[in-house]
């Protein structure tokens, strides 16, 4: 019997807007459920974009598309599970291409360990965050109340994985406003640099997760560029696409 694969390549493909982003991830998942490539795990940040899932209510967008404009926010829909929410700079963003076959299937399971993966990484923080029942993500009770430090949501097809999690770092919270956060009333979102009213890099925090995604998912973890995991996936895709002289895989073009 072939040994089950337990590498996970870690691609840091930087801030990317969130449409190339999700076509990143539907070309890596085409490939994983063809076995042709191991677990990815994607870091990201993006550019301001509000996000719908596929459940998700439209009315908790509090903001109309001329605003939005003016702020300078995308919208988009997506296949994942959850409601709205928002990414912007200054958030983490982990988007796992995990096939669970050889793992578990177990869907439940699976959003629980997400959770324990960034529950561990605000613990290495000093910051006390827990699940809240009926509520997915992680929060933080502050004197203001519960407050959401870091939401998911998913997709998975054929048991392999695709969208993920969002860590809010040094995320400029004002943003949230224009939404109901995941849908829920009565919440806010917050950050680890409000929790701890100090200044924290990404890369402190981005470290902190891959060490905790390794634990709980018993991946070894291969770091991969952003150039070789173009290169890779433009030899297994039929119709490969091509990168304008000069650009980076995972950037626009101006």
């Amino acid at each position: 019997m072939k040994p089950v694969d337990t590498t996970c390549r870690v691609v840091d493909v930087g801030l990317i807007p969130y449409g190339p982003a999700s076509e990143l991830q539907k070309r890596i998942v085409a490939l994983r459920k063809d076995a042709q490539i191991p677990d990815v795990l994607l870091l990201c940040e993006h550019p301001h974009v509000i996000t719908l899932g596929r459940n998700g209510h439209l009315e908790n967008l509090r903001a109309n598309d001329r605003v939005l404009r003016q702020m300078g926010v995308e919208f988009h829909d997506t296949d994942r599970g959850g409601d709205i929410t928002y990414h912007g700079p200054g958030q983490i963003v982990g988007y796992p291409i995990v096939d669970l076959t050889n793992l578990r299937r177990d869907v439940r399971w699976y959003v629980s360990s997400l959770e324990e993966v960034m529950i561990r990484t605000a613990a290495d923080f000093g910051v006390a965050a827990r699940r809240l029942d009926g509520c997915h993500g992680i929060w933080v009770q502050t004197p203001a109340g519960e407050e959401k430090l870091a939401a998911l949501g998913v997709h998975l097809s054929r048991w392999v994985t695709s969208h993920g999690i969002a860590f809010n770092v040094s995320s400029d919270l004002r943003y949230f406003d224009l939404i109901v956060p995941c849908g829920i009333r009565g919440k806010r979102a917050t950050s680890l640099e409000r929790v701890l009213n100090r200044s924290i890099r990404l890369d402190e925090v981005r470290g902190s997760l891959l060490t905790h995604f390794s634990e709980v998912f018993q991946r070894k973890l291969v770091p991969m560029s952003r150039r070789e995991l173009e290169q890779f996936m433009e030899s297994h895709d039929a119709e490969p696409r091509m990168i304008p002289a000069g650009q980076t895989p995972g950037e626009s073009a101006a």
